[in-house]
């Protein structure tokens, strides 16, 4: 008996080496097909260049959908179609404006008005013309809960900064982004007649951050903005000294809804082809920049996987589909109706993987998944950590897949590049193509390509 559970053991393990050798085998080809060949960098200067920023609505998320579908087509997707959903269509409707009036100097004396560098947030209303009222700095949720009773009548300044401490920038974003999101209607439930909120950014520059935010319908809709960090540093100082106000006009309003689409190219499974792998990143934008590393990064670097896999002669053995969602900026519309679609189909989606943290160098991936099926996924670590991105954890996945994950239990993840200089562009005017790295986006392809392929090939 001990001999046959010896040899038993001693087949599984040399059926392990062999199928790792062969792994190691092909993911050495994709490495030399996406690093030689990638047309990631040329396909990302179309979209910026060509097209520029996406936001949900717009003219330019129509032409992005039109250019994604030929890009996967060209790519070499076996089927390509347009998902159909309906989007929100918020308009900026002008140039943002806020300039600080009579500001004290140090002596006493009043000075003319400051031009402040803000843009307003995303699903923000417009100030109906200029408003001008008294600024009121306000440091946190609690200050603003000290300081209610002198609140009405004024506009809040939230300065609340990026935390130094937390090395994994995205615990800095998720720790202040709260102030973007519901900063104006907590500030209204005390009579504030609008806000502006320090840019979630450590960066050094005065660039402001537009994003989200959202109203609570119990409270009146006052206009919000974004400041850049220079500015919003320069106007702390300057409330310590004596009070001012400040005039800001904005004229953020919704149309109604209308179509966009997500945009999906698809490799038919040779043995599984009811089981689903789906890789992606959104392909919308804010209006404020080229969107360049959010997320034109992983749609670009998704399309590169389903090149490099056709160029290779690679036939998957479950469905892989290459997604390019719609609307994840304001509203989620893409990653909800591919998921919706999914569940009223009943497809078995096993694994999805997204990219939408930018296009710098891979470092690792965040993982949501059951704890048998983490277990499976650790022994390919070391396969892929030759390329980069080899901190792997729990905990991660993106925004888009985050539906799938919800409604069907699918293992989730995303890809962890380096974070460092993410929010120095993140929602900001400088996310343009000059800003992404030819090399560090074409590793982070390969690697989401090398994860994509043990996926396939083994199941989980």
């Amino acid at each position: 008996m001990k001999r046959i559970l010896f040899s038993l053991a001693l087949c599984s393990a040399s059926f392990m080496s062999f199928a790792q050798n062969k792994d190691s085998v092909f993911l050495s080809r994709l490495a030399n097909e996406v690093l030689h060949n990638s047309r990631a960098y040329e396909n990302l200067r179309v979209l910026t260049k060509g097209i520029g920023g996406r936001l949900a609505g717009s003219p330019q998320m129509v032409q992005a959908e039109k250019w994604g579908l030929k890009a996967v087509q060209q790519a070499g997707a076996e089927k390509a179609w347009l998902q159909e959903c309906m989007v929100p269509h918020w308009v900026r409707g002008g140039k943002d404006e806020a300039t600080a009036l009579n500001v004290p100097l140090a002596n006493g004396a009043r000075r003319g008005a400051r031009m402040l560098d803000v843009v307003a947030l995303g699903n923000s209303l417009g100030s109906n013309g200029r408003l001008t009222a008294p600024v009121i700095e306000i440091k946190s949720f609690d200050d603003l809960e000290a300081k209610k009773d002198l609140v009405r009548g004024k506009i809040v300044f939230y300065n609340y900064a990026f935390n130094p401490t937390f090395v994994k920038t995205f615990q800095a974003y998720s720790d202040a982004n709260t102030y973007r999101s519901t900063g104006a209607s907590r500030a209204a439930k005390y009579g504030a007649v609008g806000v502006i909120v320090r840019s979630l950014s450590h960066s050094v520059d005065n660039h402001p951050h537009t994003g989200g935010m959202r109203y609570d319908s119990a409270y009146a809709k006052i206009p919000a903005l974004a400041i850049g960090l220079r500015d919003a540093d320069w106007m702390s100082s300057q409330l310590a000294k004596a009070p001012f106000n400040v005039a800001m006009r904005t004229n953020g309003r919704f149309l109604p809804d209308t179509i966009g689409h997500n945009v999906i190219g698809e490799l038919k499974g040779t043995e599984f082809p009811n089981e689903y792998i789906t890789v992606g990143g959104h392909l919308d934008s804010w209006d404020n920049c080229e969107g360049a590393h959010d997320d034109g990064a992983g749609c670009v670097q998704t399309i590169e996987i389903l090149r490099a896999f056709k160029a290779l002669g690679y036939q998957p053995k479950r469905t892989i589909r290459f997604v390019l969602f719609a609307n994840e900026e304001n509203g989620l519309r893409g990653g909800t109706k591919y998921a919706e679609e999914a569940q009223t189909k009943g497809e078995k989606h096993i694994f999805a993987l997204e990219s939408d943290a930018g296009g710098f160098t891979p470092r690792g991936f965040g993982f949501t998944i059951t704890n048998d099926k983490w277990a499976k996924v650790q022994e390919w670590q070391s396969l892929v950590a030759p390329y980069g991105a080899s901190e792997w954890s729990l905990g991660g996945g993106g925004a888009d897949i985050g539906p799938l994950n919800r409604t069907q239990g699918t293992p989730v993840a995303g890809l962890q590049p380096d974070s460092q200089r993410y929010f120095d562009v993140h929602h900001a005017r400088n996310d343009v193509f000059e800003a992404v790295n030819k090399r560090e986006l074409e590793l982070g392809a390969l690697n989401m390509a090398a994860l994509i392929y043990l996926v396939d090939q083994h199941g989980l």
